[in-house]
């Protein structure tokens, strides 16, 4: 505990003498206490190995912290976009929102399979060009299928868009991880 009087008089709990800082009075070189002093500076970030040690084992641990402004970053890599996975998804969306969007036929009328193109070509493009595998769903497609069936003034497009999203949170990383356990 670090407390601070009027007299910039710093005392701590766990040393026995308290210093004070004075611009009259120069620092000493005296220690004031025999307990070893330990620098924390926040800038600092150790890049080592050490060794930790556990009741029953001991392990080797890493520390690779890297400082960027205030922040630290942890680099991860994903993979790259599988065509195949990619073509079989976008099958599988199609069939999957048609069916669920023609459930609402007073609201897409015969316009149903043009909405549904239209959001197949969006996920698809997304599927094949930035989709890397569960962390790397984005809300940017189904934002473009918004404005594209907007500008497009066909019926519907927020639910198609809505459902297009639901559906892409429910199924697409669990495919993934089924299409990639099959390839081992």
């Amino acid at each position: 505990m670090l407390l601070l009087n009027s007299s910039l008089s710093y005392a701590c709990s766990s040393f026995p003498t308290p210093v004070t800082l004075s611009p009259s009075k120069p620092l000493t070189s005296k220690p004031l206490t025999t307990k070893p002093l330990i620098l924390r500076t926040p800038c600092l970030i150790p890049r080592h190995y050490f060794q930790c040690s556990l009741p029953s084992s001991s392990l080797l641990a890493r520390t690779t912290f890297t400082r960027v402004g205030h922040s630290l970053t942890q680099q991860h890599v994903y993979p790259d976009p599988i065509p195949e996975f990619a073509e079989y998804e976008t099958r599988k969306f199609k069939v999957e929102l048609l069916q669920k969007l023609s459930e609402d036929v007073d609201e897409f009328g015969d316009e149903l399979d043009a909405v549904v193109e239209v959001c197949a070509q969006i996920f698809s493009k997304f599927l094949h060009k930035e989709y890397g595998g569960p962390g790397t769903l984005l809300v940017t497609p189904f934002t473009d299928m918004l404005v594209a069936l907007k500008k497009k003034k066909l019926p519907g497009a927020p639910q198609a868009a809505r459902a297009s999203l639901l559906w892409a949170q429910n199924y697409v990383d669990e495919d993934w991880k089924v299409w990639n356990s099959k390839l081992d």
